[in-house]
């Protein structure tokens, strides 16, 4: 491998790093793109890779929230343990569907979750459905913050966590890039968790499932190792940028930032 190969996988993880750890979504659905479009990587190995990446991204980005008290420590564990066969499953279905099924499902699911994110984030419907960062909302059985939260609301809230979880884990396996993608819009969207919470909630629970998707990916074989060293340090980098960012930047913007970077993702993939 060449300087400017590494210079560029280093580049790409500080970018990856920092705006995946400020939507909550790790760095993959940056870094896997790249892989595939810039260094025309394999599917299985491009997935493999970004997840070490996602795992990377979170542990470093999770030690900055842990600061900041954005997390909330029940609803990550048990998103994770229900990620926690989906992450096996995951690896499974990547063995079975992969090349052109690969870029079709990728791509569909990130502009269709694109397009209901910027829709539902103009500025008319703001106040109608984006909690803001102030609201004392707090996930049912989280110790952190003063909110008030209705039992019954509480109880629907755990019951579709883990199923929720199992979904995440299942995507994250299988595209490589983490499930926060789909994790953060509807911990915001649909139980109002205010977005630096959901955000912070996340990058937790991705740490701890992604694990399995890697120690899986590993058993397969699908790393490439350059990609993962250059990337990581890089993802390293711009995690902490990206914590040290989120204080400064208002929820409402940071469902922008992902809305349009999915969109733009899914556009590219439709037409490699």
């Amino acid at each position: 491998m060449d300087l400017t190969t590494g210079f560029l996988l280093l580049l790409i993880g500080i970018l990856a790093g920092g705006y995946g750890t400020i939507v909550g979504a790790g760095g993959g659905f940056i870094f896997v793109p790249a892989l595939l479009l810039l260094f025309k990587m394999e599917p299985a190995i491009a997935a493999g890779s970004g997840l070490i990446i996602v795992l990377i991204n979170s542990l470093s980005g999770v030690v900055g929230y842990a600061k900041q008290e954005k997390i909330q420590y029940r609803t990550g564990l048990t998103l994770a343990i229900g990620a926690l066969p989906g992450s096996f499953l995951g690896v499974w279905l990547l063995q079975l569907y992969s090349s052109s099924y690969f870029y079709v499902i990728f791509a569909t699911l990130l502009v269709g979750l694109g397009i209901f994110l910027f829709t539902k984030n103009l500025p008319e419907k703001l106040k109608r459905h984006q909690p803001s960062d102030g609201d004392a909302y707090i996930a049912p059985g989280d110790s952190s913050g003063n909110g008030e939260v209705d039992k019954e609301d509480g109880r629907l809230f755990e019951k579709w966590l883990i199923p929720l979880g199992l979904v995440i884990g299942i995507l994250s396996s299988y595209l490589g890039i983490g499930g926060g993608w789909l994790l953060v819009p509807i911990l915001i969207y649909v139980f109002k968790v205010p977005a630096h919470n959901a955000a912070a909630t996340s990058i937790f629970s991705l740490c701890l499932y992604s694990t399995i998707g890697v120690i899986a990916q590993l058993f397969y074989g699908h790393v490439d190792w350059t990609s993962v060293i250059f990337g990581g340090i890089g993802v390293i980098v711009g995690s902490q940028i990206g914590v040290l960012l989120s204080q400064k930047i208002p929820g409402k913007v940071i469902i922008q930032m992902l809305s349009v970077l999915l969109i733009f993702i899914g556009v590219r993939m439709y037409f490699s």
